[in-house]
């Protein structure tokens, strides 16, 4: 008897990518023991066609795009990947050689990340290509870095570049110069910060990744620790220092990290930093106050802007 097209396809595509605790894509559920002495990290994102990616985007690198923006969930919590379940809803008559393409996207990144599906969904949708992933990580018991923790004194930290994802939306687009690709590459293939979210155990009093906009989600640092925060715009690490601050820093979509430190421990995250082989910079300060984002510009005056990030309702 043959398998109906859906199982068909999910053999086909989906089933080599499976992890031991997958049963082969067979059952109902995954069965999974996680390590010996470690608790588990759950997170998951979903992402639709036209709103996180381009609609003609090559599929290997949105296959590879879900996988990593989840992944950055993780880093944001210390954790070490584990696996993770998956659901995509696709238009009817989408070509085989897509799902060949979003496939073959994944298990790159699975390989490079050290991790496997463990089951999910498939459906059809009259809308545009849907998909969500739930991660599972795991950390050492208590070890885990949460968004609640920064303390007035702190200073703030971010990994990376800044706007790289508004910029590469541009230059995806064709509307922002990007002579090699490596604007647009940015914004298909964001860089979880895994090595060095591990490395933050410990260093950290508070950590989040910053999807949603630098401003806005430390809005969320400020309000979980009960503290105001006052960045300096000219420290912000960007691409092209000729774009918009403003912009760069409400735009989303860095997947970067963003954190609470105290002065003291400046030494060890930039150690931490350098063991990672990740950019990490200092641009701003935690303060007492109502939990307030204040954007400062070169002469110490407020340019925060009204709008502080990307809404996803």
């Amino acid at each position: 008897m043959s398998l109906p097209a859906e199982f068909a396809a999910i053999a086909r595509h989906f089933r080599p990518l499976a992890g031991a605790g997958a049963l082969d894509l067979a059952d109902d559920a995954a069965l999974l023991a996680p390590p010996a002495g470690c608790e588990l990290v759950l997170a998951a994102d979903a992402m639709v066609a036209g709103v996180h990616f381009l609609a003609d985007d090559p599929p290997e690198t949105i296959g590879r795009k879900l996988l990593r923006v989840n992944l950055s969930d993780l880093a944001a919590m210390g954790a070490a990947p584990l696996g993770y379940l998956m659901t995509v809803a696709l238009p009817r008559g989408l070509p085989d050689a897509w799902l060949a393409g979003f496939a073959a996207g994944l298990a790159e990144d699975q390989a490079r990340f050290g991790l496997q599906v463990l089951g999910g969904d498939t459906v059809s949708t009259t809308g545009p290509v849907t998909l969500s992933l739930t991660i599972l990580g795991t950390v050492p018991p208590g070890a885990a870095l949460r968004r609640a923790g920064a303390r007035p004194g702190d200073a703030i930290w971010v990994s990376g570049r800044i706007g790289d994802g508004w910029l590469g939306l541009r230059a995806a687009r064709g509307e922002w110069p990007d002579p090699t690709g490596a604007l647009a590459l940015r914004y298909r293939l964001p860089e979880p910060r895994l090595a060095l979210g591990r490395a933050l155990r410990g260093l950290a009093h508070a950590c989040m990744d910053v999807s949603d906009g630098l401003l806005q989600d430390l809005s969320h640092l400020c309000r979980a620790g009960g503290v105001a925060a006052e960045v300096e715009a000219a420290l912000i690490p960007v691409a092209d220092a000729a774009a918009p601050i403003a912009a760069l820093a409400t735009g989303g979509d860095d997947y970067e990290l963003l954190l609470a430190a105290p002065p003291e421990a400046e030494a060890a995250l930039r150690a931490a930093a350098a063991a990672a082989a990740t950019p990490l910079t200092r641009i701003g300060r935690f303060t007492a106050g109502p939990p307030r984002v204040t954007l400062r510009g070169p002469g110490g005056d407020d340019i925060t802007p009204e709008r502080l990030g990307w809404s996803h309702l």
